[in-house]
């Protein structure tokens, strides 16, 4: 019999690590390849962590909630046959002596990765007694920042109902590590003889305020799925960190919806799937990028980064209700029919669950369509660390003046607007506006003699 390791497998990228939302198998539990043994969440993404072989789980390095590396161990699993361990030496050597070494050695290592998994484990899960909720991101900045769970108790959230949020502990973190440095200052002043100064009153946030929720015997009180915390802890987050300002401009799309009736029956029979607006209007914003790419940043800290890549975040509907961005990456190499498959593909791997971690990790700019409700116009909320979101607003059948060389006249056209949220930190209202008008520009300029 030899012992395999299920390592956390590499999910992209940008995924670094990822939560344990369940086991699937038990201790003394048998594994077929390629059986899932745990399901894992990161962000924005749940997914499942399958077995290599076929074999008897005999030990679990990790509990439920846990954040685990990418890499990392998670599991122990039992094979049959006399292969060796996955720690074991690959190197056969003819003296005995050498062998003993080698096998000792070895041993040595296995007991060692355990004890070290299983160390890990016991910090990570230390952080998951307590009844107050956190999420992965700051359960990790409180381990590598040597944060104990009585700190963390401690720590006075900002998040919704107290929760303590990345910017609560990073400001814990940074006040302790200046309270160190402070105190090490007035101890060398006054080793030389001078009289420290009386401490300045420093400004402290206005207090939170929460507003007590009555609860009658008749109502229900559901708790919040996971994807739900994370959803809202993102966008308290986004509120707190960027200056949302708003413009809107009403778009005259009467020629796209002629030329997507004249098309669309023909694509479907052709290439199997719909053809919708979406990717005409993600095309659009793909050139417009391309002219405006000052928002096509991320600000870090006083500086601006210039990101060489379109890659536009699609925000898509959950069947409960949730969203999920999913990312089309370099979005401007894409003709309008690889558009169109993009934006289908990954439409549909979103709503069955079926999308890689990395698939939602990357965008540059985040368009959602607020239309698909019936929603004429809607104020979106920046998707961090981006610094511009567009809403498309349903598209209406309304009267319009219609200017031409004759003279004006009221028809009937099918317009729609935009909305554009932005930062005000680092897109002021001139570049904002330009974009969603060079936008209309686009759209309104549509060749209704292209094919597809």
């Amino acid at each position: 019999m030899a012992k395999k390791e299920l390592k956390l497998p590499k999910m992209g990228e940008s995924v670094a690590e990822a939560t344990i939302t369940s086991w699937l198998k038990e201790v003394g539990d048998s594994i077929e390849a390629d059986e899932a043994v745990l399901e894992i969440a990161t962000d924005k993404v749940d997914s499942e962590v399958p077995s290599e072989y076929d074999g008897v789980l005999v030990e679990k390095l990790f509990e439920v909630d846990d954040v685990v590396k990418v890499g990392e161990v998670v599991a122990i699993i039992e094979v049959d046959g006399d292969g060796e361990d996955d720690d074991a030496s690959d190197e056969t050597e003819t003296d005995v002596t050498a062998e003993t070494k080698a096998a000792e050695e070895a041993a040595s290592m296995v007991e060692e990765s355990v004890n070290q998994a299983k160390t890990t484990a016991d910090s990570a899960s230390s952080y998951s007694d307590s009844k107050r909720f956190y999420s992965p991101l700051v359960k990790n900045i409180a381990r590598q920042e040597n944060v104990s769970p009585e700190e963390l108790e401690s720590i006075k959230g900002t998040g919704l109902d107290d929760r303590v949020t990345k910017d609560d502990i990073l400001a814990y973190v940074k006040d302790k590590k200046d309270g160190a440095s402070t105190s090490q200052k007035t101890r060398t002043e006054t080793s030389l003889g001078e009289t420290p100064s009386a401490p300045q009153a420093k400004a402290s946030p206005a207090p939170k305020v929460n507003t007590p929720v009555n609860i009658n015997a008749e109502d229900e009180v559901i708790e919040m799925s996971r994807m739900g915390k994370l959803i809202s802890s993102h966008m308290i987050a986004s509120t707190q960190t960027s200056a949302h300002v708003q413009s809107f401009i009403e778009v005259d799309v009467t020629n796209i919806w002629n030329w997507r009736n004249k098309h669309k029956n023909a694509f479907q029979k052709r290439e199997g799937e719909k053809l919708t607006f979406t990717p005409i209007f993600m095309e659009a914003v793909a050139k417009t990028i391309k002219d405006f790419p000052k928002i096509n940043i991320s600000v870090d800290g006083d500086k601006i980064v210039m990101k060489k890549h379109i890659n536009l975040g699609m925000a898509a509907a959950l069947p409960d209700g949730n969203l999920i961005v999913p990312v089309i990456r370099d979005a401007d190499q894409l003709n309008l029919l690889g558009m169109a498959k993009k934006v289908n593909d990954l439409a549909g791997r979103a709503r069955n669950g079926k999308l890689k971690p990395d698939e939602t990790q990357g965008g540059t700019y985040t368009v959602t369509n607020v239309g698909t409700f019936g929603s004429v116009m809607g104020t979106p909320i920046i998707n961090q660390p981006q610094v511009g979101i567009l809403a498309l607003g349903a598209i209406r059948k309304v009267p319009a003046v219609i200017e031409t060389p004759e003279g004006d006249f009221i028809g009937i056209r099918h317009k729609m607007f935009l909305s554009h949220s932005y930062d005000h930190r680092v897109v002021n209202g001139a570049l904002g506006g330009q974009f969603i008008q060079r936008m209309k520009e686009y759209l309104e300029n549509f060749d209704t003699e292209r094919s597809i």
